[in-house]
């Protein structure tokens, strides 16, 4: 499994719509496994798949827990709301104060195709929206209240 070339803020492909995986096969199993590999070796806690040039809905986390690998997600359901500080593989060096939800439900496909929901507070909760939110062409930086380099 190659590690794979992080893009960096000024990208294009990090401000596109990402699109939704229509079928799961190899080609999408072999990305989710690069994927892994690449935040492992970045030592980073999650990465989307726009974050590696593939504009398409792929995720993948691990806070800690063990690897989450989410397809076509999508936040279902959230509640209460923090203030953390936040940092990103594509926006290497700078760290900023971003408000999300405490607590989010979000409904994927798995690498099998079945629907799974991951539900989570604290760092989960942030690690996810802040992934989801590269799918939407997102970057924490437009979001922070404060950026300073850390």
């Amino acid at each position: 499994m190659p590690v794979m070339e992080i893009r960096k803020a000024g990208d294009r492909v990090l401000k596109e719509i990402a699109a939704p995986v229509e079928k799961i096969d190899r080609k999408i199993k072999h990305l989710l496994d690069d994927m892994a590999e690449t935040m492992y070796a970045a030592d980073g806690v999650g990465l989307a798949a726009p974050q590696v040039g593939a504009s398409l809905q792929l995720v993948v986390i691990d806070v800690g827990e063990g690897i989450i690998e989410l397809i076509n997600p999508k936040i279902i359901a959230c509640e209460g709301c923090e203030i953390g500080s936040e940092g990103c593989l594509s926006v290497p060096g700078m760290f900023g104060e971003v408000e999300r939800y405490a607590t989010v439900t979000v409904d994927a496909l798995n690498r099998a195709g079945k629907m799974i929901r991951v539900s989570g507070s604290g760092l989960l909760a942030r690690a996810l929206q802040h992934e989801i939110d590269h799918l939407k062409g997102i970057l924490f930086i437009e979001l922070a209240k404060t950026i300073h380099k850390g």
